[in-house]
């Protein structure tokens, strides 16, 4: 039985396909590549009782991981993050089976610590000595910290607006850190010249192959979680889209195994209101999005105003009969506030603006009675503490408290 049943990667625009075992970025025709896998050979060898044994994070799915051997992983012990059922909150919205799957837990306090552990593990494997990226933060912490425990050096450049925590993990871990006076779109062209002229290993987002694979397992642990059943809806807060990509590959591998029971979930990319190319594209059933000018949310995470990814984002919500919906900055702090006070969790922004969505969704009856629904909490809301005003009263040592009613 192999460690990795990894096959080789492939276009999925022209069907060019490529060695994995020798570095690759885009295809030569501009698009992401994909990494495929012998899943025939693995359905035949390898039984989901298997994972029973293993230890609870993500790597317990290697044989569907691209790193071909275990000494080249590198791990903070990442994945298999609390699928947490929301009864109070589901209550309020009206849908009676809500979860979270809260990726605030994991290592650096977001779900970007999924694709720099597989992302970081394979450029380990493959040689890889120095990187670079453009990033709205979580991801460049993410990959900054997971590089230094490679010992691969990492070049990281970020909005000026980016929040302040995600700047200080990348200096600590001792990335070379810039700040860009614009938008990630601009951070993204200083990288590009830099990979040109240094020659760098590019791991901006879907420029290398393995991103997607470590964000798959959110879909690989969600399925596991509901012991194999398959849920009716999931929820993603969509920048980049990497993760929703990376679910929906997901669930496609494990139908291909036999491993799921059920029909795929209807899959939501949930955008802000003021940078939504995925919403407007797939409202005018386009395949592609087109660049949104003057992006800015609250929602920091999802201010991309045009991915990379956006054709296999919008196949995916498409072939899974699934939508794109927009929530307005209000909404998201809104909803951000009504999570922690009916469920105690405080959650980012991003994971806010998802929960929101599903509120919209139900009213309109597009979630329906009885449906199963998961939401994605991309990351810990200490992350963007800021936004949260307090103000309490001070009171002086004689004092006493006031009688609630």
């Amino acid at each position: 039985m192999s460690f990795s049943y990894v096959s080789h990667l492939y276009c999925p625009k022209c069907e060019r396909t490529y060695d994995v075992d020798q570095i690759h970025q885009l295809c030569e025709c501009g698009s992401p590549l994909l990494v495929a896998y012998d899943l025939e050979a693995m359905r035949q060898k390898v039984k989901r009782d298997v994972l029973r044994e293993r230890e609870a994070n993500l790597w317990r799915y290697h044989e569907l991981l691209p790193v071909k051997h275990p000494e080249h992983i590198v791990s903070l012990g990442e994945g298999m993050t609390p699928l947490v059922p929301m009864p109070r909150l589901g209550r309020e919205i009206g849908i009676e089976a809500l979860y979270m799957k809260d990726e605030g837990v994991i290592p650096t306090g977001t779900f970007k610590a999924r694709g720099a552990a597989v992302g970081i593990s394979k450029a380990k494997e493959l040689g890889v000595k120095q990187l670079a990226m453009p990033t709205n933060g979580n991801a460049g912490a993410a990959w900054s910290l997971y590089a230094a425990r490679a010992g691969i050096q990492a070049t990281v450049v970020m909005p000026v607006e980016a929040p302040e925590l995600t700047r200080k993990e990348c200096a600590i871990a001792g990335a070379e850190l810039y700040f860009v006076n614009g938008l990630i779109s601009d951070a993204g062209q200083i990288v590009a010249k830099a990979i040109r002229e240094y020659g760098w290993y590019d791991a901006s987002t879907l420029k290398e192959p393995y991103r997607i694979e470590g964000k798959k397992t959110m879909g690989l642990e969600i399925a596991e979680q509901f012991s194999w059943q398959l849920p009716d809806v999931i929820l993603y807060p969509t920048g980049g889209g990497v993760g929703l990509i990376g679910i929906y590959k997901a669930i496609k591998e494990l139908q291909a195994l036999g491993w799921v029971d059920g029909r795929m979930p209807r899959l939501v990319a949930v955008q802000a209101e003021h940078c939504a190319p995925i919403v407007k594209a797939w409202k005018e059933k386009k395949r592609e999005s087109e660049f949104w000018p003057n992006a800015h949310t609250v929602a920091f995470g999802i201010n991309v105003p045009k991915a990379l990814g956006d054709f296999l984002v919008l196949e995916a919500v498409y072939e899974t009969n699934g939508c794109a919906i927009a929530i307005s900055d209000e909404a998201i702090l809104a909803q951000q506030q009504m999570v922690a006070k009916l469920e105690g969790a405080f959650i980012c922004p991003e994971g806010a603006a998802a929960f929101a969505a599903a509120r919209t969704l139900r009213e309109s009856g597009w979630i329906r009675d009885g449906e199963k629904v998961v939401v994605l909490n991309t990351g810990t809301g200490l992350k963007y503490a800021d936004l949260v005003q307090v103000v309490p009263p001070v009171l002086e040592p004689e004092d006493s408290l006031p009688m609630r009613e």
